[in-house]
């Protein structure tokens, strides 16, 4: 298996261990204490990156489908509501839910495959 392949399977894990750190410096500025729980949804990512195992990576992609597919219902209601000082906001925000349901179907994918 070449490096390349080896380490694209990783993507899906990063980018949710880098969404949980995001969120967390966020709320961490404005709720102090209060925003390191957040930590605690990184773990399992964490865990794949290190120990992967084929049930968690399954359960974490359905899991996070699920959690996508009512982001994207979400986010397709708030479109509704259109104003142009929230164009900037719908664009990162469609940015940011499609990108989720495509890194939790990566990981279905991943947990599919013979080997991960």
């Amino acid at each position: 298996m070449s490096p390349i392949s080896r380490y694209t399977k990783l993507i899906p894990y990063l980018y949710f261990i880098a969404i949980s750190a995001y969120w967390f410096t966020d709320v961490n500025r404005h709720e102090g204490i209060y925003a390191y729980p957040i930590l605690l949804f990184a773990i399992p990512f964490i865990w794949q990156i290190f120990k992967p195992n084929k049930k968690l990576n399954f359960v974490l992609g359905i899991t996070f489908v699920c959690l996508s597919s009512y982001l994207i219902l979400a986010y397709l209601y708030d479109i509704t509501s259109f104003t142009d000082k929230t164009k900037k906001f719908f664009v990162y925000g469609g940015l940011f839910v499609f990108a989720n349901f495509a890194m939790a179907l990566w990981i279905i994918r991943n947990s599919l495959k013979e080997n991960i």
